[in-house]
């Protein structure tokens, strides 16, 4: 937004304040209860294919646009993806282990986050780099560096999403395997009994 559309450091983190309040007021308002409706899996997967049609608008971008028709849309929708994709990504992430293991996943959770997210900005940076960005003075230049970027990071929220989709089971399954193993429990402990 600097460089292309002109905007001065505060004007440019003030034009990010949309999709900060939205994924604020998703998170925390509507996300739990879809979480609780659906299950991981459905958000998780929904979550991460709106991502990547967010991030895909941003690919969009053209050098002569604007911030409502080129970043405040391509912005709002990526924001509803994080939204519904962050909390279930980060809860199958800790379900998937037992309560005195709950800590060292979190921590393994937390850094994975921070090292993926340098790395996915190393790679996109060399991406847009590879493709223009790196001529900041040819607006032309840095933004088709920058479309070429975003459609990666679209490709990526993709790949996610499909690895999701065929990875992870139902809430209905994981929420059943708990309740068959107290049953077997249950007849187990009968039977010694008897």
């Amino acid at each position: 937004m600097q460089q292309v559309l002109g905007y001065g450091p505060f004007e440019a983190g003030s034009a990010l304040l949309p999709m900060t309040a939205l994924i604020m007021v998703l998170m925390v308002g509507a996300t739990a209860r879809i979480i609780g409706r659906f299950g991981l899996k459905a958000p998780l997967v929904a979550g991460l294919g709106i991502l990547a049609g967010g991030i895909g608008l941003f690919g969009l971008i053209s050098s002569d646009g604007g911030f409502v028709p080129d970043v405040l849309w391509a912005s709002l929708v990526a924001a509803a993806g994080m939204s519904l994709a962050y909390a279930p990504a980060l809860n199958a992430g800790l379900s998937a282990v037992g309560p005195e293991q709950s800590g060292l996943a979190s921590g393994l959770l937390g850094t994975s986050y921070q090292v993926g997210s340098a790395l996915g900005l190393a790679v996109m940076t060399s991406i847009a780099t590879s493709f223009g960005a790196d001529q900041i003075g040819n607006v032309a230049e840095l933004t088709n560096g920058y479309q070429a970027a975003f459609v990666a990071a679209a490709g990526v929220a993709v790949a996610a999403a499909l690895a999701a989709l065929a990875l992870l089971r139902t809430t209905s399954s994981a929420a059943a395997a708990p309740q068959d193993t107290v049953a077997e429990t249950e007849d187990a402990t009968e039977a010694i009994a008897a």
